[in-house]
């Protein structure tokens, strides 16, 4: 019987970063510690950081073979668990690839979990890795045989002490909100597994273009259809969309037909899920604004754009506050979080609302909303768990519309 619940082990290094490198990856039965699998390789010159994701990968890869369900990935690489995380970013662009390749295979899986251990408990994969190291120094072949390696029996995991256990349930009644119902800044931050194992997934998707896009005009409460370039827009964002989410539980769009025309592609590329209307998700009101240019309000309205650019509290004339839209899209936010816990949620609405969703679930400040760009029928992907933690996986994702 294909085990259901797995752990991954695994390392990498270059000597000399960048130098020869190699990776080894381990998977073990979570309950007996039994290995299941090994995976080692040597990948010629290459860096310290893009070895270890090239251990994760294979060790994905082997769980996925074996038919694992649930994962446990543990390394001894700060920077990989974080970035898998979502905490940090990838600044590095050779980097990127492998982390959306690591992306890509944790998505075959119900559940992924990642934890940072040190090297002392990694030893097997290590191991592993610096055996392939080896092979790679002298040019021999490609997959070294990794040597026995003794290891003690240890318990998969142990259990909490007391002040441990203390400091998880206070982590699971914090409710600070903001956007996201709790806020990210506050909320616990550790590598250890989530109380809740499970997260709720919100596909955040920005409606398709409308002639007001394409002329950069302020587009709130006016109800602007989609251009010819929309329509066609929103039929490649479906198809995206049901390729990230084929199992989502829900779609929810703002009331306006922009959106609400995206929306019921992406539910009809679902399946046929059913709307759901929120009128908490519609697009800021930019009051004596609305319809005009940048620079049309500038000339018109100098001083009191740039007490909006300066404060989120600052309303246009007639208008709204980012202040008053984060408040509301919070409280849609918190709902949805509440009734498809451990689920999937596609969310259709506008740049206002999705930029401050993703300015809280980045625990970012108020400059992250002017220097954001969300293109039309983007999409951007945040992961989020009852007791605050929160991993935005992507942003303004447009591959999809290359050819749109």
């Amino acid at each position: 019987m294909a085990p259901r619940v797995v752990v991954i082990e695994a390392d990498g290094g270059s000597r000399g970063n960048p130098g020869p490198a190699g990776y080894g990856a381990v998977v073990r039965d979570l309950d007996t510690g039994e290995v299941l699998a090994e995976r080692a390789e040597s990948i010629g010159r290459a860096t310290n950081n893009v070895a270890e994701y090239r251990g994760l990968i294979a060790g994905l890869e082997a769980a996925a073979e074996l038919g694992a369900t649930e994962v446990e990935a543990r390394m001894d690489s700060k920077l990989v668990v974080e970035q898998m995380c979502g905490r940090w970013q990838i600044k590095h662009p050779g980097l990127r690839p492998l982390a959306a390749q690591a992306a890509g295979l944790v998505d075959r899986f119900a559940a992924v979990r990642f934890s940072w251990i040190p090297r002392e408990r990694n030893r097997h994969a290590d191991a592993l890795a610096n055996a392939a190291m080896d092979a790679a120094a002298a040019g021999a072949p490609a997959r070294p045989a990794a040597p026995p390696v003794a290891e003690p029996a240890r318990e998969v995991a142990a259990p909490d002490s007391p002040a441990r256990a203390a400091a998880r349930e206070a982590a699971a009644r914090a409710s600070t909100a903001r956007t996201t119902g709790t806020d990210p800044a506050t909320a616990p931050a550790s590598w250890e597994p989530r109380p809740s194992f499970t997260a709720t997934r919100l596909i955040l998707v920005r409606h398709g273009e409308t002639e007001y896009t394409e002329q950069r005009r302020y587009s709130g409460r006016g109800d602007v259809p989609l251009s010819a370039r929309g329509r066609d827009q929103i039929r490649a964002t479906a198809a995206r969309v049901a390729a990230l989410a084929p199992a989502a539980a829900a779609v929810v769009s703002s009331p306006l037909s922009r959106c609400t025309a995206t929306a019921e592609a992406i539910a009809e590329a679902l399946g046929g899920l059913p709307v759901r209307r929120e009128d908490d998700l519609i697009e800021c009101d930019f009051g004596a604004w609305e319809g005009r240019t940048f620079a049309e309000v500038r000339e018109r309205w100098a001083g009191e754009m740039d007490a909006w650019l300066a404060s989120t509290r600052v309303a246009p004339p007639d208008g709204e506050s980012f202040t008053e839209v984060a408040e509301r899209a919070g409280r849609a936010i918190t709902a949805l979080l509440d009734a498809y816990r451990g689920e999937t949620v596609v969310v259709v609405s506008h740049v206002s609302p999705i930029k401050l969703v993703l300015r809280d679930a980045l625990a970012a400040g108020d400059a992250f909303l002017h220097r954001l760009f969300l293109d039309a029928a983007g999409i951007s992907v945040v992961d989020m768990w009852p007791d605050g933690g929160v991993a935005v996986r992507s942003v303004n994702d447009t591959a999809h519309l290359t050819d749109a």
